[in-house]
């Protein structure tokens, strides 16, 4: 009888290896430098393979919402982050002392700290505080100032995507039917090879700390998690 090489749930191992193969994909104009496999052709086949792992052994078909929604949630963490960071700066110079406030408001006293270490589910709580606090009058202010309200927008937006992401726990649930050797055996196969993904982008990321958190396993199954457990209700 076949065993599984990893001690995660089958359905946390996919996800967090569909998040994995998503960062390759979005870094592939990096790490092509690094191996000459890893090409387009070959990150969409491996997304297509955890795709059909999923639907096929699992009978997740119909939660590819989730999937997409882990997905969407690891790549858009920079980006928003960036355009926080953007916004806070020029807050800041518009307003001076009243910015404190402001900031207070919109969530960034409580979760920029966070946020700045690569926390994903603060950065989710800081989305949901700014999209909840933004309102128009405030808006009004800021783009008066000279802020470009496409920004405050497009993180107005970044929240609202982030809903998708935001099921209960009991999605993670395995079924209970025991899986055959043969789905164990492609399981492990995934499991291996993104885990090489890992290790070699991993080191050629060494020396940026953001970029090297997209591929560790670890990380990515633990930001799957908290993503799925923060809901509006807590902001």
């Amino acid at each position: 009888m076949k065993t599984r090489d990893y001690n995660y749930k089958d359905v946390e191992m996919l996800l967090a290896s569909k998040t994995i193969a998503n960062n390759l994909s979005e870094n592939l104009s990096d790490l092509s430098i690094a191996r000459t496999t890893w090409t387009d052709k070959y990150a969409a086949g491996l997304e297509l393979r955890i795709d059909d792992a999923i639907e096929n052994y699992l009978g997740l078909d119909k939660k590819r919402t989730l999937r997409e929604a882990s997905s969407h949630l690891a790549s858009i963490q920079n980006p928003a982050m960036r355009d926080l960071s953007f916004l806070k700066t020029q807050i800041v110079v518009d307003f001076d002392q009243a910015s404190v406030e402001i900031l207070k408001r919109l969530g960034f006293e409580k979760h920029l700290r966070d946020v700045q270490k690569g926390n994903q589910e603060a950065l989710i709580q800081l989305l949901y505080a700014f999209r909840k606090g933004m309102s128009k009058d405030l808006k009004d202010q800021i783009t008066a100032k000279g802020t470009n309200p496409a920004l405050i927008e497009r993180l107005i937006a970044y929240a609202e995507d982030l809903k998708e992401a935001n099921v209960s726990q009991e999605s993670l649930k395995e079924s209970t039917k025991l899986l055959s050797e043969e789905a164990i055996e492609i399981f492990n196969d995934i499991y291996e090879e993104v885990m090489g993904i890992c290790k070699i982008a991993a080191a050629f990321y060494q020396y940026e700390p953001l970029k090297k958190e997209q591929f560790t396993f670890s990380k990515a199954i633990s930001n799957m998690s908290a993503a799925h457990k923060v809901t509006v209700e807590e902001v």
